[in-house]
């Protein structure tokens, strides 16, 4: 294992228990809910503070590399395939939960993201969206993402919460929940807890 993943992995185990508990509070109840998925699961944070709140968990990424180091740690009801984001290898309404943690920023197409999470969401089924946020201001943003982009060079862009409000009513999704946090570097991280429409509603 590089030193890299290691300390990826070192504080993915730091942050769990604050994730997991954060996760159950938003999710809250998931009582209907059976089948999970962790989209962009990297070493599966997502993945594993979902797992004890449902049957099973899949995680899907495009690194092996990262699925391999996720398979070491994970519960016995979590399982890891490889896939892409944009094109997720499931059939429509398959999952009850679906999510995303830091995942958009890193994407070009942010809106094909959204779009397959709703896809392979079942209807009345919930999604969370989880990630960092890019200023109002267009010049600020633009700003930050210089910044992350010399930190992280997947870095694509970040959205403003607007953005991502947008993105998730053009697939009809309803939010149920919204919070605005502040991460340890004084970035506003925004999470979202949308519900899929029944059809006909």
């Amino acid at each position: 294992m590089n030193d890299v993943l290691a300390a990826r992995l070192a504080l993915q185990d730091e942050r769990a228990p604050a994730l997991a508990a954060r996760v159950a509070w938003l999710l809250a109840p998931v009582s209907d809910a059976r089948r999970a998925l962790d989209v962009g699961c990297g070493t599966g944070a997502l993945a594993f503070a979902l797992a004890p709140l449902v049957a099973s968990v899949t995680g899907v990424d495009s690194s092996a590399d990262l699925l391999a180091a996720a398979r070491e740690l994970a519960p016995a009801n979590c399982d890891f395939v490889l896939g892409e984001a944009t094109q997720l290898p499931f059939a429509y309404g398959e999952f009850d939960i679906v999510g995303c943690l830091r995942l958009l920023h890193h994407v070009r197409r942010p809106e094909l993201v959204v779009s397959e999470l709703a896809r392979v969401t079942r209807p009345g089924g919930r999604i969370l969206v989880a990630d960092e946020l890019g200023h109002s201001d267009p010049l600020a943003s633009t700003e930050l993402d210089r910044f992350e982009r010399a930190r992280d060079v997947s870095h694509q862009r970040l959205l403003p919460d607007q953005d991502v409000r947008a993105l998730l009513e053009a697939n009809d999704l309803v939010v149920l929940s919204n919070e605005i946090v502040r991460a340890r570097r004084e970035l506003d991280v925004g999470w979202y807890v949308a519900r899929k429409r029944p059809y006909g509603s």
